[in-house]
């Protein structure tokens, strides 16, 4: 879709990466301050327009929440000795947990800790956003320490009162009001597969369509909002403009090296869905896959909900819940890769290029094979390492392009790399075989 610089990859790569390590310290969560001041680090690099949502507003089937904000917590014993220390890690306290100061022994304390057996150094992440509760993360060989003739004091210094939900969102205007939307949540604490990585992809993206805004087809639309939530009261506020949405992808977990996973929309015939097959088909990396839609996962859920059916998926590297490192602390900055981020801005945008450019011509010499010599078209793909495959892509892009087969159909019935197919169709168009639809 853009010519890009030979470098282009490797410096967004470190740019994502750099961003991340300015976003991991925060405590975020579906609301409070958090979200405000990490969608205030992004809006310094775009255009963010930042949206407030009272609590107690309905939204569809539900209202936003009571804001919450956390400014310590910890649990320390006789001597007031910090054991579990906020400040040495946010994941240590449930998200959403109600304020407490409290002593008590170590059965009464037990309930309202959380560890993974599993891994004895690693932190668990845990919320609790719509029950009256409260509780710690930490590590299961610091809860093996802990002694059960000792008295252990709770602090949870918190607030959760009415306040509002927070959300930034960029409108990038194409030739059309059809829209693209790219969604990222914002509601984790500190995990950089599980949050940051999908933060950062969508602020590559969106610099790189605001500095090609006169060349886009498609308006877009980038969310950055708090999960299920977040996108719940987006939808609710802006069911007017759902009609004009042609595409739509969510991206998380896009980071680390495993996958790369798509996974289609509930209506399993967008866009979007054909796009990303197609590149993740042809990217050459093995582990790649394609799976059906479920209604389990991030917000692709709610765009895809019966009453929405929008056509919006999901793409990731591993997927959510099948690595071991997934919402536990082990999800820190070296479990994402620069290298990893610049491969999966590459296939979204690879797959943004076929939603953009995908159309169906019409041949305007369809009566037998057009003479393609004296057009100068076999010159002009005759010193390329690859002319071979790029005349055989010129009689497949002539033959199919009746009106009703697009460049992406071509592509796929073909066999061949959509990239191809879209040269050759401007090729052809220039020397007038085709020309676009009315």
């Amino acid at each position: 879709m853009f010519r890009l610089p030979e470098d282009y990859f490797a410096q967004a790569g470190g740019r994502m990466m750099a961003l991340a390590r300015d976003l991991y310290p925060i405590c975020r969560s579906i609301t409070g301050n958090g979200v405000r001041e990490t969608l205030d680090i992004v809006k310094q690099r775009i255009p963010l327009e930042i949206v407030e949502v009272p609590t107690g507003t309905p939204v569809l089937d539900w209202e936003v929440p009571n804001e919450w904000n956390i400014r310590d917590a910890h649990i320390s014993n006789s001597k007031g000795e910090r054991v579990v220390d906020f400040n040495k890690s946010n994941l240590h306290v449930v998200g959403y947990s109600a304020p407490i100061d409290a002593e008590m022994t170590l059965d009464e304390l037990s309930p309202h800790l959380h560890t993974l057996p599993d891994h004895p150094d690693w932190i668990p992440y845990r919320t609790g956003y719509f029950s009256d509760t409260w509780g710690f993360c930490l590590r299961e060989n610091v809860r093996q320490s802990l002694s059960s003739g000792e008295r252990y004091r709770a602090v949870i210094d918190a607030t959760l009162q009415p306040g509002h939900l927070t959300y930034g969102e960029l409108v990038i205007g194409g030739q059309t009001d059809q829209e693209v939307l790219l969604s990222a949540h914002t509601c984790h604490p500190s995990l950089a597969n599980d949050n940051l990585s999908g933060i950062g992809l969508l602020v590559e993206i969106a610099e790189l369509l605001a500095r090609h805004q006169e060349k886009l087809r498609y308006t877009y639309r980038l969310l950055f909002a708090p999960g299920t939530i977040g996108a719940i009261t987006w939808l609710a506020q802006n069911e007017d403009k759902l009609d004009r949405m042609a595409s739509g992808l969510v991206v998380s977990c896009v980071g680390d090296g495993g996958g790369p996973l798509y996974k289609r929309s509930r209506r399993g015939d967008g866009l979007i869905d054909q796009a990303m097959g197609h590149v993740l088909a042809h990217s050459g990396i093995e582990s790649a896959s394609v799976k059906d839609f479920w209604p389990y996962g991030y917000d692709e859920r709610q765009y895809c909900s019966p009453g929405f059916n929008l056509p919006v998926g999901l793409f990731q590297r591993s997927q959510y819940g099948e690595f071991p490192q997934y919402h536990t602390s082990a999800d820190d900055l070296d479990f994402i890769a620069a290298e990893h981020l610049a491969v999966s801005l590459d296939l979204v945008l690879q797959a943004l290029g076929i939603v953009e450019t995908s159309c169906a011509f019409l041949n305007t010499s369809p009566k037998g094979e057009p003479q393609l010599g004296r057009r100068g078209l076999y010159n002009a793909i005759g010193g390329q390492n690859d002319s071979a495959e790029l005349q055989l892509a010129i009689l497949w892009v002539l033959n199919l392009s009746d009106g009703e087969h697009s460049l992406l159909d071509i592509a796929e019935r073909a066999g061949i790399p959509y990239e191809r197919v879209q040269r050759v169709a401007t090729l052809l168009e220039d020397a007038e075989l085709l020309e676009r639809p009315g």
